[in-house]
């Protein structure tokens, strides 16, 4: 089976909703993920997006200019990618919803992810998201409009009436909704094919399906993330969306941002099975079907959630798992193609990586965080938590009183003092290395959330150590 996974369309995820790159970064990128194997982007702006007028308020303060979106479309034509923009329209709306402007049109009047189906209002809104966005993206085959995970659908007041009346489910609301945003794309842009996730249409009869009109509108995306997938269950799935009138599907898988929401470190093994399980669902399902293959790589579970895997940090895991899919397997040749193009000498699958360093474009950040999420914490709570001098001698009830033995303090100072400097000078490093790929905001929100706990701990140690000691003089 291999010259069918070779020939089928491998579209990487870039995640914008958090830690979004560079533009300048992304142009150092895209040849890479070329080489590795992938023929096209699939592109989740969300607040990144340059959206302007009405949508002003969208626009996040580190988003692209219209410029940038330009030069990066440009640059992955240059590369042969394809690209395929994706616009939520229905669910994780909360980076539209969130904003006093639009709350009046969400579901239910609390909760910003979903959007009330029910509004005028809400159609001709989505409607100027595609339209803001396709005008920047000429060409495009396919537009991807979200519509996974709508929860509390059917929980809004209006949907509630809607639901007494007979007949009326909340599976054809929500069906009625996506056949909506699908034919406005038809209608304006009749060359472009709509996608969607498929996690709403998963339990729904075929005849709920096919009735609705929507499998002659939209191909469906079938995403799972898990390293045992269910690969009789998912030849099943795609049997079920051929009967009911679909006449393409794709797969998605993931090559980070699927293990933890605030995972900082990539186990390559989980995402290379999940690969492999979805090569055997490829060999198993009829040749037509399959359109191709989205990588994921999430950036936050949602709007609202911390940072997971970083960009660069996941680089070795999806050039992995390009490769697997591109050469049918994963193999002994497979891992040595991906240490060359990544100038890597000891890749490690079914562990997380150690401090190796690599040749791509933000190596040096995978090495600095790798260092970080292994050993900041764990140094610093075995001088805080697990050192005699420390614990018996300048508990918090010392520190507080300024009190501290003076030959004790010879015991642990020197240590206390030299691990800070040694981190400050990774962390230092670090900032440096990510200034070169992210903005202030990403560096900050990272920083806060994975160094500044212990290293703080560990400043105020030493600051309270200086304090005891004039105190004592």
């Amino acid at each position: 089976n291999r010259g069918r996974s070779g020939g089928m369309r491998r579209l990487v995820h870039l995640d914008m909703k958090g830690a979004a790159p560079r533009a300048a970064y992304l142009a150092e990128v895209l040849p890479l993920l070329r080489a590795l194997g992938a023929t096209g982007l699939l592109l989740e702006y969300e607040d990144t997006f340059p959206y302007a007028g009405p949508l002003g308020p969208l626009r996040a303060p580190h988003a692209y200019s219209p410029g940038e979106v330009r030069a990066v479309l440009s640059q992955a034509r240059a590369q042969g990618l394809e690209v395929v923009p994706l616009v939520q329209t229905f669910g994780h709306m909360e980076f539209v919803l969130k904003h006093k402007e639009f709350a009046h049109l969400r579901e239910v009047k609390v909760f910003p992810n979903a959007l009330n189906p029910h509004k005028e209002e809400s159609r001709a809104l989505v409607k100027a998201m595609i339209d803001q966005v396709m005008a920047l993206h000429e060409d495009v085959k396919w537009f991807h409009i979200g519509c996974d995970e709508v929860y509390y659908l059917g929980e809004g007041e209006e949907s509630k009436q809607w639901l007494q009346q007979e007949d009326n489910t909340p599976e054809k609301l929500c069906l009625s909704h996506i056949k909506a945003v699908a034919s406005c794309v038809a209608s304006s842009y009749p060359a472009v094919t709509p996608i969607v996730w498929d996690d709403m249409l998963r339990g729904m009869s075929e005849e709920t399906l096919a009735e609705s009109g929507v499998p002659q509108l939209v191909q469906p995306m079938i995403w799972d993330y898990a390293a045992d997938l269910d690969v009789e269950g998912k030849v099943h799935l795609i049997e079920k969306y051929r009967r009911c009138g679909f006449s393409k599907v794709w797969f998605a898988s993931a090559f980070k941002g699927a293990t933890g929401v605030n995972q900082s470190l990539i186990l390559i093994g989980h995402h290379l099975k999940n690969h492999l399980q979805w090569l055997e669902v490829a060999s198993k399902s009829p040749a037509d079907v399959l359109e191709g293959i989205a990588l994921t790589g999430w950036q936050r579970y949602d709007h609202f959630s911390v940072l997971c895997e970083l960009l660069p940090v996941a680089i070795p895991s999806l050039a992995v798992c390009l490769q697997t899919l591109k050469n049918g397997g994963y193999s002994e040749k497979v891992k040595e193609n991906v240490e060359e193009l990544l100038g890597m000498s000891n890749l490690e699958i079914d562990t997380f990586m150690s401090t190796s360093l690599g040749t791509f474009p933000g190596s040096n950040i995978l090495t600095l965080v790798t260092q970080v999420s292994f050993y900041l914490k764990s140094s610093v709570d075995e001088l805080l938590e697990r050192n005699r001098y420390v614990t018996g001698w300048f508990s918090p009830y010392h520190r507080k009183r300024k009190m501290i033995h003076p030959i004790i303090m010879h015991h642990f100072q020197p240590d206390a003092v030299s691990l800070l400097s040694k981190w400050n000078a990774v962390v230092q490093d670090l900032q440096a290395a990510m200034e070169q790929v992210f903005h202030t905001c990403t560096i900050e929100e990272w920083m806060e959330e994975n160094v500044y706990p212990s290293l703080q701990k560990l400043q105020q140690v030493v600051d309270d150590l200086d304090e005891a000691i004039k105190a004592q003089n």
